[in-house]
């Protein structure tokens, strides 16, 4: 598991790096986050999570209004034109461990982040301040360039800030013998194998009338596939149907439980046999008992990661629809 805002909060006071906190709704992007904290000056952030051809990993953090064009980034790291993308859902979890909207350089206090790249944008040293979600988006914290270093390097990290502005290029950088790829440094030694997600849908899979919301994150648009619940977990003479979750994700908690206690139930029941009772007598209890943890642990791992990724998809929506109260 990683770390926590409380705990991250915790290992700042303990580096005696000051910082301020504000507490807010949930925002998923920097506009949202502006309604909150926009009016107390400094610079607001833009974090993405990207990859390469070659899987590896980058935190590309900026100001909100700095302009990041991913092709000059990418010629610039030496990997040509198409060689940068958003980084799949799956390593918000396995690699970054924080759930979508809530990337930024303190995500790297995990060890499953370690070689994962940072970029800092330079205009951040401009900044008396600048906000920050801590692992969480429902608070921002304020904090100077200096204290991000001092934090960073108690992690190992040496910070790297670079010109991240595309209008300072008038033209594609030119990359050759002469003139090596200004920021070819700052490439991930190692590739990170992200494991398989087989309850993850392909583009053939998905519903046709499932819904396409797009975020705006301040420099690139995030896709996410809203399905629509199916109608009812139970026929009509009210016991369970066969198949609760026939489109792949979970609406509702309600919903997953009762996936989770149907196939509980088939598998006990295919078991209490007679020639069980005899076979395993007063020891059929546990048999039962190790026979369902066997078999179903996967399964329900499998369960748990199409709720939990719906439940992101279902905030992508909410996010998108939210509209905060007027101060």
């Amino acid at each position: 598991m990683g770390f926590s805002k409380e705990q991250l909060l915790a290992r700042l006071k303990e580096l005696q790096v000051p910082f301020s906190q504000y507490e807010h709704p949930v925002v998923l992007t920097v506009d949202a986050q502006a309604q909150y904290v926009g009016h107390l000056g400094g610079g607001l952030s833009k974090n993405l999570f990207l990859k390469d051809k070659k899987s590896r990993l980058y935190i590309v953090s900026a100001l909100a209004g700095t302009k990041v064009d991913l092709k000059v980034l990418s010629q610039r790291l030496g990997l040509g034109k198409g060689g940068l993308r958003m980084a799949p859902e799956e390593a918000l979890g396995e690699v970054l461990q924080v759930p979508l909207g809530c990337v930024t350089p303190f995500a790297l206090v995990n060890e499953s982040a370690r070689d994962v790249s940072l970029l800092l944008d330079q205009g951040f040293k401009s900044q008396k301040h600048c906000f920050f979600h801590p692992l969480s988006n429902d608070m921002s914290i304020s904090l100077n360039a200096c204290d991000l270093d001092k934090f960073l390097k108690s992690i190992g990290r040496n910070p790297s800030y670079v010109d991240l502005e595309v209008s300072k290029f008038k033209t594609n950088p030119t990359v050759g013998k002469d003139q090596p790829p200004d920021l070819a440094a700052l490439v991930p030694s190692g590739s990170i194998v992200l494991p398989d997600q087989p309850q993850k849908q392909s583009s053939s899979q998905v519903p046709k009338d499932a819904n396409h919301v797009s975020v705006d994150n301040g420099a690139n648009t995030v896709s996410a596939k809203v399905v629509k619940p199916s109608s009812g977990g139970k026929n009509t003479k009210g016991t369970p149907a066969k198949n609760v979750n026939s489109s792949g994700s979970f609406a509702d908690a309600g919903q997953f439980v009762e996936e989770i206690l149907q196939k509980t139930s088939q598998l006990l029941l295919s078991e209490v046999k007679d020639e069980n009772i005899k076979l395993h007598g007063e020891q059929l209890g546990t048999v039962l008992s190790d026979k369902l943890q066997k078999n179903l642990n996967a399964e329900f791992k499998s369960l748990a990661m199409i709720f939990k990724n719906t439940a992101y998809t279902e905030g992508f929506h909410a996010g998108t629809h939210y509209r905060p109260p007027l101060m």
